[in-house]
């Protein structure tokens, strides 16, 4: 029971991670100076972009701040939104994975995997032997 209700835990947790992440990533690059009575910055002009401007060049602000990184960095929100009401609509199905490994575990059982036969020795022909075409 309680490697289910882990199990389950766990997998709340991670949808509420993905929504957090990629509600983060969706508004924080477009939310103006002062949003929030100050407590958020802007994108563009923040003290840790301004000192890492300042060791690597002024060119990295400008990219940082241009319309194109903040919506690749809004891509990478809505990407986790979706992943995280993915995981939510197949709740039970990743429950049971976890439940499944978690009891491979627990027993000592691991996944069939193939095993070479190092008695047999594999016998390859060298290229060199085969005869060349002529076209």
């Amino acid at each position: 029971m309680t490697e289910q209700m882990s199990s389950r835990l766990s997998v709340i947790v991670y949808i509420i991670l993905c929504f957090q992440v990629g509600i983060i990533l969706t508004v924080l690059p477009w939310v103006q100076h002062g949003w929030l009575g100050g407590a958020l910055s802007d994108w563009g002009n923040n003290y840790f972009l301004l000192f890492a401007s300042h060791k690597m060049g002024y060119g990295l602000q400008r990219v940082i701040s241009s319309g194109w990184v903040r919506g690749a960095v809004s891509g990478l929100g809505m990407l986790n939104i979706l992943m995280g009401a993915w995981e939510l609509m197949h709740f039970r199905e990743a429950v049971q994975m976890l439940d499944a490994t978690q009891d491979r575990a627990k027993t000592g059982t691991t996944v069939k995997s193939t095993v070479i036969d190092e008695t047999r020795s594999v016998k390859t022909d060298p290229l060199s032997d085969y005869p060349r075409r002529n076209h």
